[in-house]
C-alpha cells in the first residue's frame, strides 16, 4: 500500500484510538498496517484527524507542530474540572452580564503568544505518569502543572446566543452517553443532575468562536481562560477541529 496519510473525521464521543479501530473496520486493507494519529482530540471534541500509515510513521516528526483551526463554543456560567462537559462541576455563577460586544472585545486579548497551562485531565506526563492519573488519585496538588507556549493566530466571534437549561441538560446527557471507557461518566452525570436541580438561570450565554492556533493549543483551556478574563466560570460546550494546516 502506497498511501502515506489519511484524513479522517473523529466523531464526538470517540477516543482517537477508537477512531483508528473504526478506520480499520471501514478500510479492511488497513487491518495489518501500522496506524497512528497526529493531533489528539478529546472525547468531547470532534473533527479532522490525520492518520499516518505504515512506513510513514517513521517520518512522524515531520508532521508534529502543524497549526490547527477550530470552532469552539464557550458556555458561560458554569465550569468543570475538565473545562468541558465531561467533567465534575466546580463553579457556577450568574452570567447574564456577558454580552456579545464584551466577548468580541475581550477575545482579541488572546491573540499572539502566551503560556497555556495543561488541563489536569490530559495525557501530559509529569514525573512518569499522565496528569489525569495524578488528578484521579487526588494528588494534583503534589505536582507543578506544566505550561506550554502556544500562539493564537486568529480568533473571531461567529455567533452569540443563549441556551435553555433543559436543552443544555439534554445535550450533556446525549453527548456523555456516546463516550466509551472509564471517564467517570456515572459520577459526572450525577453531579450535572444536582446542578440542574439548583436554582440556575433559565438561559445561559454561549459564544461560538473560530480559532486558528499553534499545535498543542487546548480549546477547552482557552474557553476557561476567556471566562476568567470576563470574571465568570466557563467551559467548552463544543469543539470541532476544522483543519490541520500543512506547512
Amino acid at each position: 500500500m502506497d498511501q502515506k496519510t489519511i484524513g479522517i473525521y473523529k466523531n464526538l464521543g470517540e477516543t482517537p484510538l477508537a477512531a483508528l479501530d473504526r478506520l480499520r473496520l471501514e478500510r479492511p486493507e488497513l487491518t495489518h498496517e501500522t496506524l497512528s494519529y497526529i493531533g489528539r482530540l478529546d472525547p468531547m471534541a470532534e473533527g479532522v484527524m490525520l492518520v499516518l500509515v505504515g512506513e510513514e510513521n517513521k517520518n512522524r516528526e515531520a508532521y508534529l507542530g502543524l497549526d490547527k483551526e477550530y470552532e469552539c463554543e464557550v458556555l458561560f456560567g458554569v465550569s468543570t474540572d475538565t473545562s468541558d462537559l465531561l467533567g465534575l462541576v466546580t463553579k457556577n455563577a450568574i452570567a447574564d452580564f456577558v454580552a456579545k460586544d464584551t466577548v468580541a472585545e475581550n477575545i482579541k486579548l488572546f491573540l499572539g503568544k502566551r503560556q497555556q497551562e495543561y488541563p489536569i485531565y490530559s495525557s501530559k506526563p509529569v514525573k512518569g505518569k499522565p496528569l489525569h492519573v495524578w488528578a484521579r488519585e487526588g494528588r494534583i496538588g503534589d505536582i507543578e502543572i506544566p505550561k506550554k507556549e502556544i500562539e493564537i493566530y486568529a480568533i473571531k466571534l461567529l455567533d452569540f446566543y443563549t441556551i435553555e437549561k433543559q436543552v443544555l441538560q439534554k445535550i450533556i446527557e446525549e453527548r456523555i452517553a456516546l463516550v466509551c471507557g472509564d471517564f467517570r461518566q456515572a459520577e459526572i452525570l450525577a453531579q450535572w443532575q444536582e446542578y440542574f436541580e439548583q436554582n440556575i438561570p433559565a438561559l445561559l450565554p454561549v459564544a461560538k468562536l473560530r480559532v486558528r492556533a499553534s499545535s498543542g493549543t487546548y480549546m477547552r483551556v482557552l474557553a476557561s481562560d476567556i471566562g476568567q478574563k470576563l470574571g465568570v466560570p466557563a467551559l467548552a460546550i463544543g469543539i470541532k477541529r476544522l483543519a490541520i494546516i500543512k506547512k
